[in-house]
């Protein structure tokens, strides 16, 4: 293979692997809106900049390292299974909730 089709060769193979990188990071950062029902989850983060709504889910249980499930997802209502407890919170809440 010459040296300049062994340059585009690579450059194509580094953009497909930043692209594919870029996809894995994407995954690791959905909230709980973007999850599957009946599936357990870990909570990643809180990522909210209203405090109020940050204390409602901690006052839920709802933190980092925390397990929860969601149990149905209907409109913009969203049933969890958090602490051997079931909430019903609404899609804003959801959003904050990252998985």
């Amino acid at each position: 293979m010459s040296g300049l089709l062994a340059d585009m060769v690579n450059k194509e193979e580094s953009v497909f692997l930043q692209k594919e990188e870029g996809k894995k990071l994407a995954l690791d950062r959905r909230n709980l809106t973007e999850g599957k029902v009946n599936e357990e989850y870990m909570i990643r983060e809180i990522r909210t900049d209203d405090k109020e709504l940050e204390n409602f889910l901690f006052s839920l249980g709802c933190y980092e390292g925390e397990k929860i499930t969601i149990i149905s997802a209907l409109s913009e209502m969203y049933v969890l299974n958090l602490k051997d407890a079931r909430y019903s919170i609404n899609r804003e809440l959801a959003e904050a909730i990252i998985i």
